[in-house]
């Protein structure tokens, strides 16, 4: 059986300062064959050279605005069986892509999967507002977009990213895909390092309490309508282990 094309989306804008090293993440990976997607959100800075300066890299700028809009580009540009995401701050461990593609092809049943997140902090910066600092020990399960592999069709039955969601976006849509009971699995691997620093877009407490209050109402409503936008009533999932609730990144 041939490998099957991994899709990476990476989402960027004015990222200059950390975006090489996450390309480069990518390209050490340990899987082949791999699609480099950088969805350059209008950038004022030389992010877009930088990302233009690897071959392997194939750049689209974003018409559009905000971080759904520039992942549902991502998701319709990729040809990939399997799709994978990255943001241009946060680092792959060298397996990330191998060991998901393992799992999803050993489960044909799991539509997705994510991994463990282990947080380090920038030189120099403190961890942003709102960040629980023991979340800086150990590592953990992380239902975010960073850790997620998905196959190409879980796009079609939960729907693409809910561009009225600045920050939350990425819980809104985990949490749609579990009301739907789409199988998924944790795979029990430190596969992402995401990086702390002044700028993470979800510093900002008082938007990201606003919009996980609007994602566990809109859960609730498709729960006691037993079917909404994307549900599909309770299938399995595969969790090596206790994952507790989505949280956004």
């Amino acid at each position: 059986m041939s490998e099957p094309l991994v899709s990476v989306v990476m989402i960027v804008r004015n990222g200059e300062r950390f975006l090489p090293s996450a390309i480069d993440t990518v390209l050490t990976q340990d899987y082949r064959p791999l699609e480099i997607i950088v969805v350059d959100g209008q950038s004022t800075d030389s992010t877009p050279l930088i990302a233009a300066s690897y071959p392997e890299v194939r750049l689209l700028s974003q018409a559009g605005r905000g971080v759904a809009d520039a992942y549902n580009v991502g998701i319709e540009a990729a040809s990939g069986e399997l799709i994978a995401f990255l943001s241009h701050d946060d680092l792959w461990t060298p397996s990330k892509v191998s060991a998901q593609v393992r799992y999803l092809m050993a489960h044909p049943d799991v539509q997705y999967c994510v991994a463990r997140v282990r947080f380090f902090l920038e030189a120099g910066c403190a961890p942003p507002h709102g960040f629980k600092p023991e979340l800086l020990v150990g590592d953990h399960v992380g239902f975010i977009m960073e850790t997620l592999m998905a196959r190409r069709g879980v796009f079609q039955t939960v729907g693409r990213f809910d561009p009225a969601l600045s920050v939350a976006n990425d819980t809104d849509w985990f949490a749609r895909a579990k009301d739907a009971g789409v199988p998924m699995a944790v795979v029990p691997e430190v596969l992402l390092l995401k990086r702390l620093h002044g700028t993470n877009l979800t510093a900002n407490t008082l938007v990201v309490e606003r919009e996980l209050i609007e994602v566990i109402k809109h859960s609730f409503k498709r729960q006691r309508g037993g079917r909404g936008r994307g549900d599909g009533g309770d299938g399995p999932s595969r969790d090596a282990e206790p994952s507790g609730p989505p949280s956004g990144s």
